[in-house]
């Protein structure tokens, strides 16, 4: 089992800047990719970003390219997505999830992830 906890989400200003963490426990760490997903009011989960075991590759949804940064430190079992030039339609309760498969094509899907966070949820204000 992996336990995933989120932090970071509150609420901002169109422009702004939020930094979010997923704290991971229960398993080692590096050996999950790591992804984060949001969900706003009324719509599906949608994928935003991957990141691969080790941190050198990412995948990011079209929406968040260029403003989204996803990264990880295995050493703090933590992985976190900087998230600037925010927008009122980036907001969305955020999830982090993890999963044990081998890197592919199908990373943004939410079946491919093993364990899911909580969510934390994320305000941006025009």
């Amino acid at each position: 089992q992996v336990q995933l906890v989120e932090s970071g989400g509150g609420l901002v200003q169109a422009g702004g800047s939020l930094r979010l963490s997923c704290a991971a426990s229960g398993r080692t760490f590096s050996d999950y990719i790591m992804g984060w997903f949001r969900q706003a009011p009324g719509k599906e989960r949608e994928f935003v970003t991957a990141i691969s075991r080790g941190g050198g590759v990412t995948r990011y949804a079209d929406s968040v390219k260029g403003r989204f940064t996803a990264s990880r430190d295995n050493a703090k079992n933590t992985a976190y997505l900087q998230m600037n030039s925010l927008k009122p339609d980036d907001t969305a309760v955020y999830y982090c999830a993890a999963a044990s498969k081998s890197w592919g094509t199908t990373t943004y899907r939410n079946d491919y992830y093993d364990y899911w966070g909580q969510g934390t949820q994320v305000t941006v204000s025009s």
